[in-house]
């Protein structure tokens, strides 16, 4: 029988039918001598053990069109990072790290901010000209009053998307509006630090019945998935993401507004750093590039510079 992980929590995986039937299911040890580990969103196999209990096992898991490790999910067809305006202020360096991450796996993000029923417009202003210039769709709304979902939804309309972003901007508040069944607890935040609980403890996919035509459906040619419903995969909340496989010579690829710039560049290969005559530097110093970009490319360059040392002493090992 085949079927959609819809979470997965200490080794049990729920696994839903084609008939919404869910079971719970454990993997078979040969994903484990294979180094392959079941995800949210995988299409997956499943051995009926109990039927009365909906128990079975995963038998085999359907070749995925894409995997992020952070969060990790499979088969998506699109991120939105969601974070707030204000309260908690939104950390720039940590979106960025996001927007790398996504841009690695060629997933388009739609960056969505929330609150803006208790912010200024210069604060929505300063984000959005920080980011649309970069080629990414800005959205603002107002989980609350319930602003800007109506074009969210068109942009989430028969995908599979990923919800992710940190703790305490309203990631569960807009889950609970795009599903009213889910009844996910939402957290409160912590007036000390303006740091949200954690309430998502696990990734789990939803259907969102209302932007759904006509559900999954298999191909009996070629035994793949034919899917035509929309899906919304909410995510634990993250304070740090760590790059992978970047390089500094490879940052600026990450940064596609620098792209316009670089041909007036003195150097080929200029790193943007400290070279005279940079056409980047020099679109940042005329506005047309956000400084607050740079200043985070800067960050995440000297970071990345730092790192080569410790990767150089492991391979000597």
């Amino acid at each position: 029988m085949k079927g959609r992980i819809l979470k997965g929590i200490a080794g049990f995986y729920y696994v839903e039918t084609f008939e919404e039937k869910v079971y719970e299911c454990k993997a078979k040890g040969i994903f484990r001598k294979s180094n392959l580990k079941p995800l949210v969103g995988d299409d997956v196999e499943i051995d009926i053990i109990d039927e009365e209990k909906k128990l079975g096992n995963i038998t085999e898991i359907f070749p995925r069109k894409n995997q992020l490790l952070r969060p990790p999910v499979a088969n998506v067809d699109q991120a939105v990072i969601l974070f707030a305006i204000v309260k908690p202020n939104p950390s720039y360096n940590l979106l960025d790290r996001f927007l790398i991450m996504m841009r690695q796996q060629n997933l388009p993000v739609i960056i969505c901010f929330n609150k803006q029923d208790i912010a200024t417009k210069e604060e929505q202003q300063e984000l959005y000209d920080a980011y649309e210039k970069c080629g990414y769709k800005v959205l603002f709304i107002s989980v609350r009053e319930e602003r800007g979902l109506d074009e969210l939804k068109e942009l989430l309309k028969g995908k599979t998307t990923t919800l992710a972003g940190p703790s305490g901007v309203g990631k569960s508040s807009l889950l609970n509006k795009l599903v009213p069944n889910a009844d996910m607890q939402t957290g409160e935040l912590s007036r000390k630090i303006e740091r949200g609980k954690n309430t998502t403890r696990h990734s789990e996919l939803f259907f969102v019945e209302e932007l759904s035509g006509d559900v999954s459906e298999q191909n009996a040619d070629d035994d793949t998935f034919v899917d035509n419903g929309t899906y919304v995969i909410d995510t634990p909340g993250f304070t740090s993401l760590e790059l992978r496989d970047v390089t500094p010579e490879t940052l600026c690829q990450f940064y596609p507004e620098f792209t316009e710039y670089e041909p007036e560049c003195r150097f080929g290969g200029c790193a943007h750093i400290a070279e005279p005559d940079c056409g980047v530097k020099n679109a940042i110093a005329e506005g047309k590039i956000a400084k607050v970009r740079y200043d985070n490319y800067k960050v995440l360059y000297e970071e990345l510079k730092n790192m080569r040392p410790d990767y150089s002493k492991k391979a000597r090992r």
